[in-house]
């Protein structure tokens, strides 16, 4: 059975691989989304052939709950609000991988391997920063807290400082691993503190960066927990969604004209740079095809087209398309910038 078990892990992580790849190109990104369906599909199947369950009722209510909201949360959200969807995703799947984490050791009747237990120290450890960074994130975004960046005096250094007694509790713990739950439970609540203040310095403009941070975060966790539960779908997966999203916040940064370590240490961003104050005056918007469009820019030559966030919230690109086409038809040179943060 752990030959078979193995197997289908393997072929959940090819099809995990292959999605990531698919997803590089638009033209080939929904096939690529498909195939990690598939992957994560069944890699859950087999997981739940597991011989080390006995009941499965809580495992089916967690499915049938999961699969509810989850299924809800696709159906109501709005485009405008994924990238605070995104956040909470990598929240969840960091709050996860630490809370498999605690489950593991409370299991643990012997002393754990010495390599096993540092895994799971730092799954907990990743997760929970994870997970309440995440969050912070969402209320940024959302506007449930203020969007402008939070500084204070000493900042840098009492992250340092926090991450330092993280450092000091987990060597405490490895040292005593049969005593080890009050080193644990301060290390969660230490990573909780380091994860919220890793995020509030964050600007809203600069959010976009995080998330990506996060997400990796979230896989980093996963690899970890793999590593203690010795689940090589899970350290495949995680290793997968770390690398890359380490690898996208890196090119981010640079076309931000950005240092990903300022990002790490909590240093993006100094000023809120979106919209207008609150209660500013409304104006009329004064509408127009893509005819009119095209009559202004008669005496244009070249033209570039940079398209935003906003044009694919609201649907704009056929429209964008004809404008184009028309220009096109009229002598134009017309080109795209796409920016990659984009």
């Amino acid at each position: 059975m752990e030959t078979i078990t193995n197997l289908v892990y393997l072929v959940a992580a090819i099809f995990f691989i292959l999605g990531l790849k698919l997803l590089s190109s638009p033209k080939t990104a929904r096939r690529g989304n498909q195939l990690a369906m598939i992957g994560m599909l069944l890699a859950i199947v087999m997981t739940l052939f597991d011989k080390q369950i006995i009941n499965f009722t809580y495992i089916i209510i967690g499915l049938i709950v999961g699969a509810a909201i989850g299924l809800y949360s696709a159906k109501v959200v709005k485009m405008t609000q994924m990238p605070q969807m995104v956040a909470l995703f990598n929240g969840f799947g960091g709050g996860a991988s630490a809370l498999v984490a605690l489950s593991e050791y409370s299991r643990m009747t012997g002393a754990p391997r010495l390599d096993t237990f540092i895994a799971l120290i730092l799954g907990l450890f990743v997760g929970t920063v994870t997970f309440f960074g995440s969050l912070v994130a969402y209320a940024k975004l959302q506007g449930i807290m203020r969007g402008a960046p939070i500084v204070y005096k000493m900042q840098q250094a009492l992250n340092a400082l926090l991450l330092l007694a993280i450092i000091v509790l987990g060597v405490l713990a490895v040292l005593n691993p049969l005593h080890a739950w009050w080193f644990l439970l301060i290390i969660v609540m230490l990573s909780t503190l380091l994860g919220v203040l890793s995020v509030i310095p964050i600007g809203g403009a600069d959010m976009p960066v995080i998330i990506s941070l996060l997400n990796s975060y979230s896989g980093i966790a996963a690899a970890f927990t793999g590593f203690a539960l010795q689940n090589s779908v899970l350290i495949i997966s995680g290793a997968l969604v770390g690398a890359s999203g380490i690898i996208l916040s890196d090119i981010m940064c640079k076309a931000m004209n950005r240092s990903l370590l300022n990002v790490l240490f909590g240093a993006v961003g100094s000023e809120e740079g979106s919209g207008g104050p609150a209660g500013a005056e409304q104006k009329r918007v004064t509408r127009f095809t893509a005819e009119d469009g095209a009559v202004i820019l008669e005496r244009a030559q070249s033209v570039i087209f940079v398209p935003g966030y906003g044009l694919a919230v609201a649907q704009a690109q056929h429209v964008l398309a004809e404008f184009a086409q028309i220009l096109i038809d009229r002598g134009k040179k017309v080109r795209f910038a796409i920016h990659p943060v984009a």
